[in-house]
């Protein structure tokens, strides 16, 4: 049986892993150690896939490829277990049953990559395949990269947000592709009924029209087959810009929210930058982060460690206190007091419905720190307050930290 200091003990173990694996911050050494190894490998394994394909260097460096390939198969593999393991320390999962939180970490995309990436070797140990001809399971482990790429995870959110426009724009080309196939069957099926005897037939024409790749094997001759296939090759480069529109228009949105969402106002109301001016406070702009929390999803559990400030740009969120729950809305703030000092939480935040909000990590505070002496003293001053009246604080402020 494992007594409670054991549990405690065994708790506290997986929550540093938890963090280790998760957040890449300056002031934890670990952190950034493991993420540094775990990008080098990721970078190592792939470059060593992509020269395996040359066999004169495949011939000449096999026993080399072999090790990096085991190597990199035994640390995804540790990885990938650990990260199950510690699933339930994530703040979504925090109050559901330790397996039940497992089960809904390995269905998310990047554990399932995760997986993916970390098979191939063994398919190859219990069955006779070839490992090359497990190529596309290696090189999923590139995608890996997208937990260390804050330009890849904006990307993915991006497409996310966009994702029913994407599907319009899906369907309105395979809508363009089946007009165009059916019309150059009807004009030209009777000339080449050897290409567009069909209408299936005539798909591979409307597609490689309608990207404008235009290879050339498929052409009609008909004045009637070059019409539609004019207005074909218009539509296509119509409708590949709308996607690309759709996309680039989110990304640089994703990029650019922290810079039109969060205005000066909310920033100067937080009593560590009141006593700043608008240049010094542009300076915190770029270090803030975008999350989009969905609705009723616990954002900050009681006793974690306090890592950072929250700011909502929309939406809501309610503090769980003992004695009342306070609900906080667009334009608030909470959890300013882990820029001062590394305490735990002392309550639960909970989203009421989806809610954006922008974080500034205790670490961009201090690397602020040592580049503008206003805000150092700033902080410095604030810290000192807090330290003789933080217990009158909280009654004075309409809103609440913690």
């Amino acid at each position: 049986m494992i007594d409670e200091a054991q549990r405690d003990s065994l708790a506290r173990l997986r929550r540093r892993v938890h963090f280790a694996l998760d957040y890449s911050t300056p002031n934890d050494r670990l952190s950034v150690l493991v993420h540094r190894v775990l990008v080098l490998l990721i970078l190592l394994s792939v470059a060593a896939i992509v020269l395996e394909s040359v066999p004169s260097i495949a011939k000449s460096r096999e026993r080399l490829f072999f090790a990096i390939e085991c190597a990199a198969i035994f640390v995804f593999t540790l990885e990938y277990g650990l990260r199950v393991w510690s699933a339930p320390e994530h703040t979504p999962y925090a109050e559901m049953h330790p397996w039940a939180a497992r089960w809904h970490f390995v269905r998310t995309p990047l554990a399932i990559v995760d997986l993916l990436s970390t098979i191939p070797l063994y398919i190859v140990l219990f069955a006779d395949v070839d490992l090359r001809v497990l190529l596309i399971l290696r090189l999923l482990r590139f995608f890996k990269l997208a937990r260390y790429s804050p330009g890849m995870r904006s990307l993915a959110a991006a497409m996310q947000a966009e994702r029913n426009a994407l599907l319009a724009s899906g369907v309105l080309l395979i809508g363009a592709m089946l007009v165009s196939s059916s019309l150059i069957h009807l004009v030209e099926g009777h000339v080449q009924p050897d290409k567009f005897g069909t209408i299936p037939d005539s798909m591979w024409w409307a597609i490689v029209t309608l990207t404008t790749v235009g290879y050339g094997d498929v052409v009609p001759v008909t004045l009637a087959g070059r019409i539609v296939a004019g207005c074909t090759m218009v539509t296509g480069m119509l409708m590949l810009a709308l996607p690309i529109g759709i996309v680039a228009t989110a990304f640089s949105e994703e990029i650019h929210k922290r810079e039109f969402v969060v205005t000066w106002g909310m920033l100067s109301r937080v009593p560590l930058f009141a006593s700043l001016n608008a240049s010094e406070i542009a300076e915190v702009m770029p270090y803030l982060r975008a999350q989009t929390i969905p609705a009723d999803t616990l954002i900050v559990r009681k006793g974690d460690p306090a890592r950072c400030m929250y700011f909502i740009s929309s939406g809501s969120v309610e503090i769980e206190e003992p004695a009342a729950p306070i609900q906080l809305n667009e334009g608030h703030f909470f959890g300013e007091i882990s820029l001062l000092r590394n305490t735990q939480r002392s309550a639960n935040v909970r989203t009421l419905e989806s809610t954006k909000l922008l974080l500034l990590d205790a670490a961009d505070v201090r690397a602020l720190m040592e580049r503008n002496d206003e805000i150092r003293e700033a902080i410095e001053s604030v810290a000192a307050q807090r330290h003789t009246e933080r217990h009158t604080q909280a009654d004075r402020n309409p809103h609440p930290r913690f």
